[in-house]
């Protein structure tokens, strides 16, 4: 090989090593920092094929997505003087690279950082409130605004590092287990409470029911009882009428009479004994020999 094709030859390796040492790729879900002499002079966010100086030029890469971070449980102190427990989780993501490099540099010392901001957000928030302002039976909706309000000042201090905190999410309290019983007797008793409310409260609408079905079922007897009574005594009357239209006249007594006795004898003949006395005066009788 001829001296010349060795130099092209170099110069050729040469410049692929200087062209790759120059250019670098972004990622959609990732920021581009350039580095010179350990300062940071431009930051990529969009993706694409960007060129830096080779050979003095570095890139490092950080996370542009949102990213979770599950905070050990520590413990807090409640209004009340009650240690509690609390396991949560963060979404934070990288808003502005350049200043989480010059402040954290790192994601294991951003997630130390959150942590300690986190936890003192968490014992400020929960020291202004009670146990029973925190464990109890209501829609756990009410609590959101406690959880907003420990975002919110969690981000407000993740700012000055360039973090956004999206959200601070409460995955559970706990209680210390010399706590346990004494929370579960209040619980308890709470509910107890509740039922005898809504006890007496059934007891007093069922008595109303009551008085009103008895009122209601006195006012229908009454006024049975009242029609029943106009019934009999108009029944009495017509009774009264048509037997004074009976008795106007002799001859309607008599034959009023004469009826009674038929109707005395049919009812006394419908036994086994056949035998009838009568009064040989009577007219029955006469009527009865043929006389």
């Amino acid at each position: 090989m001829k001296k010349s094709q060795i130099i092209i030859a170099v110069i050729a390796v040469l410049l692929i090593i200087v062209l790759a040492n120059s250019v670098y790729t972004v990622q959609e879900n990732e920021y581009a920092c350039t580095f010179r002499f350990s300062e940071i002079v431009q930051t990529k966010s969009e993706p694409g094929l960007y060129f830096k100086i080779p050979f003095l030029d570095t890139v490092e890469y950080y996370n542009k997505a949102t990213m979770l971070y599950d905070i050990p449980p520590s413990e807090v102190l409640t209004s009340d003087k009650q240690n509690m427990t609390v396991d949560c989780y963060i979404l934070w993501s990288i808003a502005n690279p350049q200043q989480f490099y010059r402040s954290l540099g790192s994601t294991t010392v951003a997630e130390e950082r959150l942590n300690a901001i986190t936890y003192n957000a968490l014992k400020t928030a929960m020291g202004t409130l009670a146990q029973a302002d925190i464990i109890n039976m209501n829609d756990g909706a009410e609590r959101n605004e406690i959880y907003e309000g420990i975002a919110g000042t969690v981000n407000q201090q993740a700012e000055t590092y360039g973090i956004f905190v999206e959200d601070v999410k409460i995955k559970q309290f706990d209680l210390p287990d010399s706590n346990l019983n004494a929370v579960y007797a209040r619980m308890i008793s709470e509910r107890k409470q509740m039922a005898e409310k809504y006890t007496a409260e059934g007891n007093y609408e069922a008595s109303v029911i009551r008085n009103e079905v008895d009122r209601e079922v006195n006012i229908k007897i009454s006024t049975a009882e009242a029609e029943a009574a106009k019934l009999v005594a108009e029944g009495e009357g017509e009774y009264m009428r048509m037997l004074a239209e009976a008795y106007d006249s002799e001859e309607k007594k008599d034959f009023y009479e004469f009826i009674l006795a038929l109707d005395a004898l049919k009812a006394s003949l419908n036994g086994d004994e056949k035998t009838v006395i009568l009064d040989a005066d009577s007219e029955l009788a006469k009527l009865l020999m043929g006389n």
